[in-house]
């Protein structure tokens, strides 16, 4: 059972180092589907043409040539040669999570089936990292807030605390000062005079 596990976490894994950011969309191109399903991607964008109702903008889009050529510097590709020289003569389309499992529904292979779970596993795996980060780093913002406000609170301490320390050496310098003998009061009781 462990070994299955770790071989679904290292599937997951690779598929996740294909899935890209464009629009603000984790997607697949169609060309790496294809070959997750196991089916030529010419296949794939037939039969997602004969169902283009099932695959809203959310599921599916073309990429435009700036995204397309953004997206191969994104994922570090250039095994797609220029239009003209056996690359693509049209822009890839791109799916979403919800978009490369419904492509495995229209392809309806056992081995579509099987790794469309590794491809929503690898989604999965993206959000929950992403929300990791997100934590860590509103954790870390809160840290730095305390510190800040730790370092504030030091500061004015400190600031107090050298004021009351000036105060007491002024103080204590006061008392040793000789007194004058005509400054004296004389010790004891004295009674009233009538000046007073």
């Amino acid at each position: 059972m462990a070994n299955s596990t770790s071989v679904e976490l290292v599937a997951a894994e690779s598929i996740s180092l294909r899935i890209a950011v464009v629009r603000g969309q984790r997607v697949l191109t169609d060309t790496d589907l294809a070959a997750l399903y196991g089916v030529e991607t010419g296949r794939l964008n037939e039969a997602v043409k004969r169902n283009l109702s099932r695959f809203p903008e959310d599921f599916m889009f073309t990429l435009s040539a700036e995204e397309f050529s953004s997206l191969r510097s994104q994922l570090a590709t250039s095994n797609d040669a220029p239009a003209g020289r056996g690359g693509r003569r049209y822009a890839p389309r791109v799916f979403t999570e919800h978009g490369a499992l419904m492509a495995a529904t229209i392809l309806s292979s056992p081995r579509a089936v099987e790794v469309s779970l590794y491809v929503v596993r690898a989604f999965i795996r993206l959000r929950e990292l992403a929300a990791s980060h997100a934590d860590i780093a509103h954790r870390l913002g809160e840290l730095e807030a305390r510190t800040e406000a730790l370092a504030q609170h030091q500061e004015m301490f400190s600031r107090h605390a050298d004021d009351q320390f000036k105060q007491v050496f002024e103080a204590l310098r006061d008392l040793m000062k000789p007194s004058s003998p005509s400054s004296k009061r004389p010790i004891g009781f004295l009674p009233p005079t009538d000046d007073a």
